[in-house]
C-alpha cells in the first residue's frame, strides 16, 4: 500500500498520539504482567526508546520511566516521555503527555503460582509542540499471571478512555509467554491486539519477540519488537522497545 503526503502526516500523527496508551505496558512487552514492584524498592526504564510505524513514517516516545514499590502489592509508576515523528515533512520532537499509573495486586496464591492485578492509568495533556493527546486518556486493565517452574504465562487487557477530536474509547488486550532460559536471560513472546481508536480508524494485531538480559547489578538490559498488522491492510508495520533497567 502506497502512501501520499497527507496520508504519511496523518498515520505519523496517528502514532503519536496512540503512544501513551502503549507506554503504560511492561517492559518490554506491550502485555503486562500483575507483579508488582517489591515494596521499597525502586524499578527505573532508563533511557528508553519505544517506536512504532511502517518504513518510514514512525512515532514514538524516548524517555524514563520510574516505577516503586510503595506498599504490599503496591506499585506506583510514573513515565516521562519525550515524543517523536517522522515522515516526508521530516523529524518532530516534543514533550509527550506525562504518565501515572498504580498496579495493585490483589489477589495471590504463592503454592498455585497465581497473581492478579488491576493496573489503572492515566496520561495527562503535559505534551508541547502538538506532540500529544490535548486531553487526560484512561486505560483499565486487569492482567492475570500462571507460573509454572521457569514458564510464565500472563495477560489480560481492559477499556482505553481516548477522548479528542476524530478519537474513539476502545478495548485492548495481549497474551505473553515467557522462559527463564538461565538466571542471566529471560525470552518471551507475545500476541497484543488494540481496538480501533479514532472514527474511520482499524483494529491491529502486534506480535512481538522479546527479552531481558541480566548485567552486572542492578543493570538489566531489555528488548522487544515485531510486526503489527492493521485490519484490512496486508502491510505490516512494526514496533519496537529497548531500555536499561535499574533495580534497587
Amino acid at each position: 500500500m502506497r502512501f501520499d503526503g497527507g496520508a504519511r502526516v496523518a498515520l505519523a500523527w496517528l502514532l503519536v498520539l496512540a503512544a501513551p496508551s502503549t507506554a503504560l505496558a511492561g517492559p518490554p512487552f506491550l502485555t503486562d504482567d500483575p507483579e508488582p514492584t517489591e515494596t521499597g524498592h525502586w524499578e527505573i526504564y532508563g533511557p528508553l526508546v519505544e517506536v512504532e510505524g511502517r518504513g518510514p513514517d514512525y512515532g514514538g516516545a524516548t524517555g524514563v520511566e520510574i516505577n516503586h514499590g510503595a506498599a504490599p502489592d503496591l506499585q506506583l509508576t510514573v513515565g516521562i516521555p519525550v515524543a517523536f515523528a517522522h515522515d516526508d515533512a521530516g523529524q518532530r520532537w516534543g514533550m509527550g503527555d506525562l504518565e501515572v499509573s498504580a498496579k495493585y495486586r490483589f489477589y495471590h496464591d504463592d503454592a498455585a503460582g497465581l497473581s492478579v492485578a488491576a493496573f489503572p492509568g492515566l496520561t495527562l495533556p503535559t505534551a508541547s509542540n502538538g506532540m500529544g493527546n490535548g486531553k487526560v486518556t484512561a486505560l483499565l486493565p486487569v492482567w492475570v499471571q500462571k507460573d509454572a517452574g521457569p514458564w510464565s504465562a500472563f495477560g489480560g487487557g481492559g477499556y482505553a478512555i481516548n477522548p479528542g477530536p476524530g478519537n474513539r474509547d476502545y478495548w485492548t488486550g495481549g497474551v505473553a509467554v515467557t522462559r527463564q532460559v538461565s538466571s542471566q536471560l529471560l525470552l518471551g513472546g507475545e500476541v497484543d491486539r488494540q481496538g480501533t481508536d479514532s472514527v474511520g480508524g482499524r483494529a491491529s494485531t502486534s506480535l512481538g519477540l522479546g527479552g531481558i538480559w541480566q548485567l552486572p547489578a542492578p543493570f538489566r538490559l531489555l528488548a522487544s519488537g515485531g510486526p503489527t498488522f492493521v485490519d484490512g491492510d496486508g502491510a505490516a508495520g512494526f514496533h519496537a522497545f529497548v531500555a536499561l533497567g535499574l533495580d534497587f
